[in-house]
C-alpha cells in the first residue's frame, strides 16, 4: 500500500484518469449520435463532420499546447484546458442543430488538443525513463478502456436523463478532475510534499527544474516528420473506429441502440488490451536488447501488419459475429502502436518532449479531421458501411512502411543546431 501511494504512481494514476474521461468526453458523441442522428435528420457526412469538429483546434492546439506545456508547466496547461473540455461537454447537451452540435464540438477540441503534448510533458519529470513506454502504453489504455466503457455507460445515462443530460454527467465528471489535479500536481517532483529521495534519484532530471530553451523548430520537425507521418497512419484507423463503430453495428446488422453499444464496448476493450501489451513488450524489449529503436519500431511494425491482416476479412465478410472478431482483432493490433509511438518523442527530444510529442500528434489530429468525413461520404456515396474500413487497409500498409522512416536512438539533444553569428560574433 505504502508502494503504491508514493508521489509518482499517484500523478501516473491521475494522468490515467485523465485520459480515461478526457477520451469519454470525445467518444460519448459517437454513441450519442446513435439518438441525436435521427432527432436532427443527419446523414452520413453530416454525422463525419460533427465527429470531426473538434479535430480542427485539436490540431492546432498540438503544437500551441506543447509550447504551452513546456514554457508553463503542466499543472497549468491541464487545469485550464480541462476546464475548456468539461465545460464545453455540457454545452453541447444544448445543442439545438447541426450548426451548434458543430460549434461546441469545435470548442471543446480547444481544450482537449493540449492534453495529450502536456501529459507527456509530465511525465517527462514524473517517470523513470525505463518505464516510458510503460507510462505511456498504461496511460492510453485508461484511454481506451473509457472508450470500451463509454458505449454502454452513455446508453445507460442516455436511459435516465436523455442525450442532452449525459452531456451533462459527463462534464461534471470533468470538473472533478480538474479540481484533484490542481490541487495535487506539481511540475517540478522536488517540490512536491509527497515526494521520496528514493523517488527522486530514479527520475530522469532528478527533481531539476526544467530548461525554458527556445524551440529549434527546423531541425526538430526535420526529425519528428516521419514520427507525425506514421502516427497520422495509426491516427487514421483510430477515429475510424471511434467515430462510426457504434452506428457501424447498428445500420449494418440492424441492431438495437443497447445491442451496438455492446459490440462497439467489446471491440474497444479488446484495444485496451492491446494498448497496454504494446508499451510493456516495447520496454520489455528495450531492457533486455538495450537497443531503443529495435524495441520502438519493431512492436510499431507488429502492430501496422497485424491490424491490416485482421481487417483483410471485413471486405467480404457477412457474419456479425466473425465482422465483430476481426475488428476487434485488427483493434488489438492497431492500438499496439500506442505506448511506442508515444514514447519515442521522448526518446528523440527529451528536453522538447512537450512540443515534439506535439508534432507527432498532429498526424493523429489531422487523420480526425479526414478519416471521418470521408468514411460518412463514401457510405452516402456507395451504401457500402464496410468500404471505409477497406480505405483503412492501405492506410495501415503506408504506416508499416513508414515505419522504418522513424529514428527513436538518436537523441535530439545531441545534434549540433547550427545559427546564424551575431554581428558581434562577426566582427
Amino acid at each position: 500500500m505504502q508502494r503504491a501511494m508514493k508521489a509518482t504512481n499517484v500523478v501516473l494514476i491521475l494522468l490515467c484518469a485523465m485520459y480515461f474521461i478526457s477520451y469519454i468526453v470525445r467518444q460519448s458523441i459517437a454513441t450519442q449520435m446513435l439518438e441525436i442522428r435521427p432527432e436532427f435528420g443527419l446523414s452520413a457526412t453530416d454525422v463525419g463532420f460533427v465527429f470531426s469538429a473538434f479535430a480542427y483546434p485539436y490540431l492546432l492546439f498540438q503544437i500551441i499546447g506543447g509550447l504551452t506545456a513546456d514554457k508553463f508547466g503542466p499543472r497549468k496547461t491541464l487545469f485550464v484546458s480541462g476546464l475548456v473540455w468539461a465545460g464545453a461537454t455540457i454545452l453541447t447537451g444544448l445543442a439545438t442543430g447541426l450548426t451548434t452540435l458543430f460549434l461546441w464540438r469545435v470548442l471543446m477540441g480547444f481544450g482537449v488538443g493540449a492534453t495529450l503534448p502536456t501529459a507527456t510533458r509530465a511525465m517527462q519529470h514524473w517517470v523513470e525513463t525505463r518505464r516510458r513506454g510503460f507510462a505511456q502504453g498504461i496511460t492510453h489504455s485508461f484511454s481506451r478502456l473509457g472508450n470500451s466503457l463509454t458505449p454502454i455507460m452513455v446508453v445507460a445515462i442516455m436511459g435516465i436523463v436523455g442525450w442532452r443530460g449525459s452531456f451533462v454527467v459527463i462534464g461534471i465528471a470533468g470538473f472533478l478532475w480538474v479540481i484533484v489535479w490542481f490541487w495535487y500536481f506539481r511540475d517540478d517532483p522536488k517540490d512536491h510534499p509527497s515526494i521520496t529521495n528514493e523517488e527522486l534519484e530514479k527520475l530522469p532530471l532528478k527533481g531539476a527544474k526544467p530548461v525554458r530553451a527556445a524551440v529549434p523548430w527546423g531541425p526538430l520537425i526535420k526529425r519528428m516528420w516521419p514520427v507525425t507521418l506514421t502516427y497520422f497512419c495509426y491516427g487514421w484507423c483510430l477515429w475510424l473506429y471511434l467515430s462510426f463503430l457504434p452506428l457501424f453495428f447498428k445500420d449494418r446488422f440492424m441492431l438495437s441502440n443497447e445491442d451496438a453499444a455492446l459490440f462497439a464496448s467489446i471491440v474497444y476493450f479488446v484495444g485496451a488490451i492491446g494498448n497496454t501489451v504494446g508499451g510493456m513488450v516495447s520496454d520489455t524489449v528495450f531492457h533486455r536488447t538495450g537497443r531503443v529503436r529495435f524495441a520502438r519500431l519493431s512492436i510499431t511494425f507488429i502492430g501496422f501488419t497485424g491490424a491490416l491482416l485482421w481487417l483483410l476479412p471485413v471486405m467480404y465478410i457477412q457474419d456479425m459475429m466473425l465482422m465483430a472478431i476481426c475488428l476487434a482483432g485488427g483493434f488489438f493490433f492497431a492500438e499496439m502502436v500506442i505506448g511506442p509511438m508515444w514514447a519515442i518523442p521522448m526518446d528523440i527530444a527529451p528536453k522538447y518532449s512537450g512540443t515534439a510529442s506535439g508534432l507527432m500528434n498532429t498526424g493523429s489530429a489531422l487523420a480526425a479531421i479526414l478519416s471521418p468525413v470521408v468514411a460518412g461520404q463514401l457510405v452516402d456515396i456507395t451504401g457500402d458501411q464496410q468500404l471505409p474500413f477497406t480505405v483503412a487497409i492501405g492506410v495501415l500498409m503506408l504506416g508499416a512502411l513508414t515505419t522504418f522512416l522513424m529514428r527513436p536512438e538518436r537523441q535530439f539533444t545531441d545534434e549540433v543546431v547550427v545559427t546564424k553569428p551575431s554581428p558581434a560574433a562577426a566582427e
